[in-house]
């Protein structure tokens, strides 16, 4: 007779991994990506507790029609802070070489954060001279000031035991030996597989129907250019609260 595979041949359990509470060093606010849509940031800042420190975790561009208006908005914002997001890094690759970045951005949102510059005459399929004239209209639009300031963005920030970036990291290795790729673009096994080191990771990039906290991840995408949901993550002694607008 087959004995039940709860005994004999199945495989140990493995102990589920201990996290401490959230706790960070000062009270602050992570927003999620906000792909141009300046209507939902306005109303999200106006709803979050006064003085306090942001950080956006980057994706400011791209796919909503304002992203002009996002840029300018942060850059000046007092006590906040801008991390890169992937399509941040799109956008600067497109300034550096457009011919050869350019195709890529543009499929991926960057038509719309163009228009948002004023800048018009290129396609998805668009190459060659329409590209470099591209580049060079939106860099005039933009101005030298905002392109060095999102050419030098950080990819991470540390409060206590709180690392706030864009897409994810690698559980494997400590925080301080990863690649900024790795928090730009993520890691394939950073949903699947906890952190050991006591680390809380904040993170956009993947869309969540809701904000969650697991396993040492907490999600903030929560799709605002497509779902009108922008999401931030409110950190304090009390812990972490979520505000959406």
């Amino acid at each position: 007779m087959k004995l039940p595979t709860l005994f004999g041949r199945s495989k140990k359990p493995q102990p589920k991994p201990h996290f401490d509470p959230v706790k960070s060093d000062a009270a602050f606010c992570a927003i999620g990506d906000v792909h141009g849509r300046i209507d939902l940031l306005e109303r999200l800042v106006n709803a979050l507790p006064e003085d306090v420190s942001v950080i956006c975790v980057g994706d400011l561009v791209d796919r909503g029609d304002h992203s002009a208006d996002v840029l300018r908005f942060v850059q000046e914002r007092p006590n906040t802070t801008t991390l890169i997001g992937n399509h941040e890094a799109m956008m600067i690759d497109f300034l550096r070489d457009p011919e050869k970045n350019g195709r890529r951005w543009l499929r991926n949102g960057g038509l719309q954060t163009l228009a948002s510059f004023g800048v018009s005459g290129v396609t998805e399929t668009s190459g060659g001279e329409r590209l470099s004239r591209a580049r060079d209209i939106l860099f005039d639009a933009m101005g030298e000031p905002l392109v060095h300031w999102i050419s030098t963005l950080d990819c991470i920030a540390w409060s206590g035991n709180v690392a706030v970036v864009h897409a994810g990291a690698d559980p494997n290795i400590p925080m301080e030996e990863h690649s900024p790729d790795t928090f730009i673009w993520g890691h394939p096994e950073f949903r699947k597989k906890p952190r050991t080191d006591g680390f809380w990771v904040v993170h956009g990039h993947t869309i969540v129907e809701k904000p969650m906290m697991q396993d040492g991840r907490i999600s903030i995408d929560t799709g605002a250019y497509a779902t009108g949901r922008l999401t931030a993550a409110v950190f304090s002694h009390k812990g972490v609260e979520f505000v959406s607008t």
